[in-house]
């Protein structure tokens, strides 16, 4: 029988490889780091004092003591440390303590998934039973049975739910919960940093829409927030809040030994500078770890990438290890799924996890030796949201991060101090957004009627309820606006997609058993659920036979194939409005509302293994419009371009400038789109668009109207420094092979960030 290697051996093992050191660009070992204790506090009740020693724990965190005394001063404070650091205290004994001191005191815990609601639910369930107190604690999500709602509502002590059943389920029912408003005294925002763009947006006006329930029923609870490492947390805290914070930032926990491993594939086709994929390369990496036993949990960026990588590293049964042993964790799989999915990880039956970015937050997967990410995330604080992944008690662990062919990517292998040595991103949103504005506020006119002199948190908002009356949805007696539409608003808002629906996704494999497997949002719906599209569903591949765009539903059917199908989108923009302006050397740059108007094209059949392009076909969908913010930079035709060169100029350019914003402005990659234009219908001029991907606009085109300059800067010392001849996949994006495009781009930016 071979022995299998244990990690530091897997590792001694690569430092002797040749072919391996060649592919890792930088190696970086974090130390391991001793913990930092504190006393219990004398105001901390005895049964919790002897719950918190039964576990085990005879003192705190320093960070833990921290946020106990803040709590019991009545001050809202945001706690910011790493991955597995035990944030989950910073709020669980400062809430226990009020009950055990106080049992009619309520407390309202959200978490951004329902998934990490329950994982905390048995966390915290485990810690009240020590306690030997009645002390009653719940989740309340869409999967919580009828039968015990109203208990719930009238009896729960702790309150564990999401934002959306927040927004949908609790305010508009406010009556039913009077218990729970007029005794609160705390809210538990976990997960801080997953509130940003348009998500935080809408979630900073779910809270508006808690606090003035609040205020109705005489609470004035404190807010408890926790939060990964990003630049502005207290900054985030307030704006999410509308409430002044005390910030936690020295951790006190201690960490093990990490390696992290800076990893590009080989270049296969020299000329064209074209890398071999990077998911296959983490493919094999992938199966080196499984085949030692260590349990690894790999990181994908897309749906497709998650099942494919699950297709292909199923295919390793052969190494006697079974088909459940490696499984996918993306949204869209049905609350049962993945918490089977959870479970196997903390037992170890699951070997290997291949996830997107939603096992990024602190769901108890217990302890992972290993993560490789599929490519950089799009921001440092998920780099290092994953990366704290492997390791979480105070073993040594893996981190390889393995780079795409992409500019950003190749950035930042090639400057690892990026990662390492740079502070996180900021995470901002945008309450000032007018559609999500209106939208809470006919949500927060439903729950409550507003005065002729009510503030909607720091907005002033009388002309808009005096829009909302001429709408008919409000009505004005002497004083006050009541609601009087028949329809429930809060139901036609999603917190969490630009479209407010999601197409269904039915397996109709067995006629007799049809059944529901996932859910998609409309827009990416258009290029991944269009009719003949590959669906992956845990590495099980799907083929959409129906996709009936009126009804929401893309009913599809297993398949065996060797390709998956990936599709274009066509889009035009106008437009609408200028609000502002500047000069820029001998450029305008802009800021304003636009329209956009996006249609899928054609889809390409790509093989899986060798990613050829084996066939295409057409989409027939109709056009999404959008309405949204955008700034752009428009300049004279430079000296030297013919129309046609300039439109593969400008083409290339947009590639490097679109790869670069995540630098800037923390997003995530679908928040945000370039779009050139050779001439574009608003002043005939060449221009580059650059605007938010979502109705009203969420302020990223907004900052970017002051960051033109910067920006330029950064992909025109990528673009030079890329070891290609041509132009490549690794700075402008894949090139024809008889047109050279890479000096053109070059000069184009040379010409754009001239100071004259």
């Amino acid at each position: 029988m071979i022995k299998r290697k244990s990690l530091p051996e897997l590792m001694n093992e690569w430092k002797t490889e040749p072919e391996m050191m060649e592919r890792i660009v930088h190696w970086h070992t974090k130390q391991e780091k001793p913990a930092a204790y504190a006393d219990f506090s004398p105001a901390m009740h005895e049964a919790l004092k002897l719950a918190l020693q039964k576990k085990g724990v005879n003192q705190l965190y320093t960070h833990q003591r921290q946020a106990f005394d803040l709590a019991e001063q009545h001050h809202s404070f945001t706690a910011v440390t790493p991955t597995a650091s035990g944030k989950s205290y910073c709020y669980h004994l400062p809430v226990l303590n009020k009950i055990l001191n106080d049992p009619g005191a309520r407390a309202l815990y959200l978490f951004p998934t329902k998934a990490l609601a329950q994982d905390q639910k048995s966390d915290l369930g485990d810690l009240i039973e020590k306690t030997e107190r009645d002390i009653l604690s719940y989740t309340y999500d869409g999967d919580t049975s009828p039968s015990i709602r109203t208990k719930v509502r009238k009896a729960g002590q702790i309150i564990m739910t999401n934002p959306d059943m927040l927004h949908s389920g609790i305010l508009p029912h406010h009556t039913k919960w009077v218990s729970l408003f007029e005794n609160l005294h705390y809210i538990v925002i976990d997960e801080l940093h997953t509130y940003k763009g348009v998500f935080g947006t809408h979630v900073a006006h779910v809270i508006r829409r808690l606090k003035r329930i609040c205020e109705f029923y005489g609470s004035d609870p404190v807010f408890i927030c926790t939060s990964a490492t990003i630049a502005n947390p207290k900054e985030l805290a307030e704006n999410l809040t509308n409430t002044s914070h005390e910030l936690i930032d020295q951790n006190g926990a201690p960490a093990g030994r990490k390696h992290i491993v800076f990893y590009n594939p080989p270049i296969i086709h020299p000329s064209f500078g074209v890398r071999r994929s990077a998911v296959l390369e983490v493919r094999d990496l992938a199966t080196h770890l499984i085949k030692q036993g260590i349990q690894t949990i790999v990181f994908a960026k897309s749906r497709v990438r998650v099942e494919m990588l699950v297709t292909y590293l199923q295919a390793i049964t052969k190494y006697k290890l079974q088909d459940e042993s490696i499984k996918g964790y993306r949204g869209g799989y049905l609350p049962t799924e993945r918490r089977a999915i959870e479970k196997g990880l903390r037992d170890g039956s699951i070997q290997c996890v291949v996830s997107t970015n939603a096992l990024e937050l602190g769901v108890d997967i217990g302890q992972l030796q290993a993560c490789i990410m599929t490519g950089y995330p799009g921001n440092v604080a998920s780099a290092w949201q994953q990366a704290g992944r492997a390791g979480r008690r105070q073993d040594e662990s893996l981190v390889v991060y393995v780079a795409q062919s992409t500019a950003l990517d190749q950035y930042i292998i090639n400057h690892p101090e990026y990662l390492l040595d740079q502070s996180p991103e900021e995470a901002r949103i945008h309450p000032e957004n007018i559609i999500i504005l209106m939208d809470h506020l006919k949500c927060a006119s439903f729950e409550l009627p507003f005065s002729t002199d009510d503030m909607y948190g720091e907005f002033q908002v009388q002309e808009l309820l005096e829009y909302l009356e001429e709408q008919g949805v409000l009505v004005r007696t002497s004083d006050r606006w009541h609601w009087m539409s028949d329809r429930f608003p809060a139901h036609d808002i999603s917190l969490r997609s630009a479209s407010q629906e999601n197409v269904v996704i039915i397996d109709q494999s067995i006629p007799a058993a049809t059944r529901v497997i996932g859910e998609m949002d409309r827009f990416s719906a258009m290029t991944l659920l269009h009719e003949e599209a590959i669906y992956l569903h845990q590495g099980t591949q799907f083929q959409v036979e129906i996709l009936d765009w009126e009804e929401k539903k893309a009913y599809v059917r297993e398949v065996d194939v060797d390709y998956f199908t990936d599709a274009n989108l066509a889009v035009e923009l106008k437009v609408m409005s200028e609000d502002k302006s500047r000069e820029m050397n001998d450029s305008e740059v802009y800021f304003g509302d636009i329209a956009v108007l996006a249609m899928p094209t054609i889809f390409k059949k790509i093989r899986f293994d060798s990613h050829d392009n084996i066939g295409s076909g057409p989409i027939s969908l109709p056009a999404e419009e959008l309405h949204t913010s955008s700034t752009w930079l428009s300049f004279e035709r430079p000296e030297g371009f013919s129309e046609a060169e300039l439109s593969d100029t400008m083409t290339g350019a947009a590639y490097a400038i679109e790869s670069f914003i995540p630098i800037f402005v923390q997003c995530d990659r679908r928040d945000v789109h370039v779009v050139p234009q050779v001439k574009s219908p608003h002043n005939d001029l060449p221009s580059f668009f650059i605007h938010d991907s979502y109705p009203g606009g969420i302020g990223i085109s907004e900052r970017i109207f002051e960051l033109w300059k910067p920006l330029l800067d950064k992909a025109h010392q990528h673009v030079t420094e890329c070891p290609c001849l041509d132009g490549c996949p690794s700075c402008i994006g894949a090139q024809d092979a008889a047109v050279s495009m890479k000096s053109h781009v070059i000069k184009l930016l040379d010409v754009l960030r001239e100071e004259r």
